[in-house]
């Protein structure tokens, strides 16, 4: 009988352990699963698919809904370095807002329709800057760099839209130039 009294007792001790431990095994499962899409969805919006720099965004906190704001900022500045926005310019926006999953039914397609009919408050580029930099100070070389190199890319594609005049000459404006030197350097902060 004590026996057998033991026996229940270890079993239910086994039992015990083996439901915590899967438990864990099924939170840490779920959180690795939820990272993964996390970082699936961040490099399907961003363009960016090294694996280090998804992840130090994640571990961030930067996901892809905020990965909108940080990447489409610079591009409405740059559209509107010459005091206006050629149809091809907000053209582009748009185009690079939508390849960054804003959806024309989001408030954000909406906020930034309004910042394309009337420019936004100058202080949206300090405070876009303001975040790369202590963006940038979590990063690595690679990681920045790869980053820089995305956004700057998107940011040139805007401000070569308007094509210069009669798609002759310069296609950057110095306004343009000055606006995309501002944007360089907040990553070399």
């Amino acid at each position: 009988m004590a026996k057998d009294i033991l026996e229940d007792r270890k079993q239910a001790l086994e039992e015990s352990f083996f439901a915590k431990e899967n438990a864990r095994l099924l939170a840490e499962f779920r959180t690795k699963k939820g990272r993964k899409a996390a970082k699936e969805s961040l490099s399907e919006i961003s363009g960016i698919t090294s694996d280090e720099v998804l992840d130090k965004l994640c571990e961030l906190g930067i996901e892809s809904d905020t990965w909108a704001a940080v990447s489409i900022a610079p591009l409405v500045e740059v559209a509107w370095a010459d005091g206006k926005i050629a149809p091809a310019e907000r053209e582009a926006v748009l185009s690079a807002a939508e390849e960054n999953g804003i959806t024309a039914s989001s408030p954000s397609y909406l906020l930034l329709e309004s910042w394309l009919k009337s420019r936004p408050d100058g202080r949206l580029l300090e405070v876009w800057g303001e975040f790369i930099v202590r963006l940038c100070s979590e990063l690595g070389d690679s990681e920045r760099d790869a980053l820089k190199h995305q956004l700057l890319g998107r940011a040139r594609s805007v401000a070569e839209a308007a094509g210069g005049f009669l798609g002759l000459g310069n296609k950057v404006s110095g306004e343009e130039e000055i606006i995309l030197a501002e944007l360089s350097k907040a990553f070399d902060s």
